[in-house]
């Protein structure tokens, strides 16, 4: 059976004199180059320190460096193993869980217990759904960040546990004030998506064609597109806008959601990852089918509710606070 951490009253974590010590190894993290990559896990390890928890990072960055990354990572967290005693390594995705695993295989190394988090797309779509089943059975606890995930993993006593969203810096300020920082039009719909468009599974294609169909009746809507712009500006785009629409095929817990709600921005998605369970029956929110009118009209709802939401008041149960204490519970439970 999962457990579903997402809406829990925890208590604190039991009071020991040294801090728990965890190793965070994640193949996705923020680089010079790629400063949005892994960035809510950047967050989750802030959000870890700040509650006294000694964390250390081990990125094994396969996305810019290749399959090689791997190997050599196989070596790196060997030496780390070595070198500090850690009661837990909390891995985030699957290559980084089964780096730890193949960590047994040779003796000379004590590994801690290993946390799994299962993000989203590769427990669903690609080549990578059966490796991410076999590895969520070979540690010691699997996060999955949503009930999706959990499904896709097939597997039970999963932990239900989002990232959690940074409600400090994502939070409302008047549009205008916005779309004159950014230098967009004061009077016209903006709907706005957020994210990579050659990413296949955001299905940039179809927000592209709902958009099209919202300006056969609403010739003066435009597209926003928020791609490869620093973290600190989504916020700016988020209030600038009147409506953001997702269509991905697949999700974890998108953090776009959760953001654009701490921003009270009317939302327009496909029911993908968590979507549904964080707008809840937040008015101004619109689920729809992944179909080019249907989300045309839906953005047209968005639209025509002509404010901001409540949609922050929605997600207080997810902000980077409470998830890193749902996570640090997590930690003691599996270590007892």
């Amino acid at each position: 059976m999962s457990t579903d951490l997402g809406n829990s009253t925890l208590q604190s974590a039991a009071p020991r004199e040294a801090p728990l010590r965890i190793l965070t190894v994640t193949n996705m993290y923020p680089t010079p180059t790629a400063p949005m990559s892994g960035i809510f896990v950047e967050e989750q390890v802030a959000s870890l320190r700040r509650r006294g928890l000694a964390v250390d990072v081990l990125v094994v960055n396969g996305v810019e460096e290749g399959w090689g990354a791997y190997l050599r990572g196989f070596w790196r967290i060997r030496r780390a193993l070595q070198t500090a005693e850690y009661d837990l390594v909390h891995a985030h995705y699957v290559f980084s869980g089964d780096l730890l695993i193949a960590q047994r295989w040779l003796p000379g190394v004590r590994v801690p217990p290993v946390v799994l988090t299962q993000h989203g797309p590769e427990t669903q779509i690609g080549w990578t759904p059966p490796l991410c089943r076999w590895t969520s059975r070979r540690v010691a606890r699997t996060l999955a960040t949503s009930r999706r995930v959990e499904q896709a993993l097939g597997l039970p006593d999963v932990v239900i546990l989002p990232c959690g969203s940074d409600t400090e810096l994502f939070q409302p300020m008047p549009a205008a004030e916005a779309r004159t920082a950014l230098g967009l039009p004061l009077d016209a719909p903006l709907v706005l998506f957020c994210g990579m468009p050659q990413r296949p599974e955001k299905r940039f294609d179809l927000v592209e064609a709902a958009v099209a169909r919202l300006r056969e009746t609403r010739p003066e809507a435009q597209l926003i597109v928020a791609a490869g712009e620093p973290h600190e500006r989504i916020p700016l785009f988020m209030n600038a806008c009147d409506a953001l629409i997702l269509a991905s095929s697949a999700e974890g817990s998108p953090m776009v959601i959760k953001e654009a709600m701490a921003c009270n921005l009317p939302i327009v998605s496909v029911p993908v990852g968590d979507v549904e369970e964080v707008i809840g029956g937040t008015a101004g929110c619109y689920v729809a089918e992944p179909e080019a009118g249907a989300l045309a009209a839906a953005l047209g709802q968005a639209l025509d509710f002509g404010g901001r939401t409540q949609g922050r008041a929605a997600i207080s149960h997810l902000s980077l606070a409470a998830i890193a204490e749902r996570i640090e519970q997590v930690y003691w439970e599996t270590l007892e």
